[in-house]
């Protein structure tokens, strides 16, 4: 912060930012409690799960590791190197219509609970 007898303190870019990303976090954070809460988060991982599996990626995602455990050899593939190959093709595989359905659930749960 640039202090001065004749101006007052100013914020440089990199503590707006840092105030910025910690607001953010903070929001996020109320929005996850609210969610927890009134039980909409359970709902929501619910909605997701059923999703996922109506449209064929659990399945996608079940071969995707059948798939890797046969090429590696099952003795020598371990849960947490499966969870590592598997997470990034499992997260950018996700069909938009189920993460647009997500967002639009939260965005009227954010909208009714007024926060």
């Amino acid at each position: 912060m640039n202090h001065s007898v004749n101006r007052s303190p100013t914020l440089d870019e990199d503590d707006a930012a840092d105030d910025f990303e910690k607001d953010e976090v903070t929001l996020r954070e109320v929005i996850n409690i609210k969610l927890v809460e009134s039980g909409e988060k359970e709902n929501l991982m619910e909605l997701v799960r059923d999703r996922l599996v109506e449209c064929g990626w659990k399945d996608e995602m079940r071969i995707a590791c059948r798939e890797h455990v046969k090429k590696k050899g099952r003795k020598d593939v371990t849960v947490d190197e499966l969870i590592r190959v598997i997470t990034p093709k499992g997260r950018a595989s996700v069909p938009d219509s189920v993460k647009a359905e997500l967002l639009n659930r939260i965005q009227n749960f954010i909208v009714s609970a007024a926060l």
